[in-house]
């Protein structure tokens, strides 16, 4: 009967009772998000509108804190068509891929790939 838990089967063990009961903070803390310079010569075009992650709440409670890389396809009409995960905690990922697929570019002559990084930090 008795056995040992993974790290990870309890963090998402607790983020969904903690998103089941409805817990969440009213002032949440946001990430912010850059494109990198590499990503930024990928994507020549300008970016119009851009939404920052709100911070998890289950990742303020546990201090968590750093990186989030994203690959992103940006679609000629400047809408973010394609998300990909290219690092980061768990926790953070899914609020810094919610966010960047309502990130909108000027419009352009071809599909284009890059890389977004989003910090992470409970301080800020």
């Amino acid at each position: 009967m008795g056995g040992t838990v993974s790290l990870q089967t309890l963090i998402h063990s607790v983020a969904a009772v903690l998103l089941i009961t409805g817990c969440a903070a009213t002032n949440t803390p946001v990430a912010w998000g850059q494109a990198q310079e590499a990503a930024q010569e990928q994507i020549a075009r300008k970016l119009k509108s851009k939404v920052a992650p709100t911070y998890p709440e289950l990742a303020r409670r546990m201090n968590i804190a750093g990186v989030v890389r994203v690959q992103i396809t940006v679609d000629k009409s400047g809408v973010i068509k394609n998300t990909k995960l290219v690092g980061g905690h768990p926790i953070l990922a899914g609020a810094a891929m919610e966010a960047v697929k309502k990130w909108r570019y000027e419009s352009g002559s071809q599909e284009t790939i890059g890389v977004v990084e989003f910090r992470f930090d409970p301080v800020q």
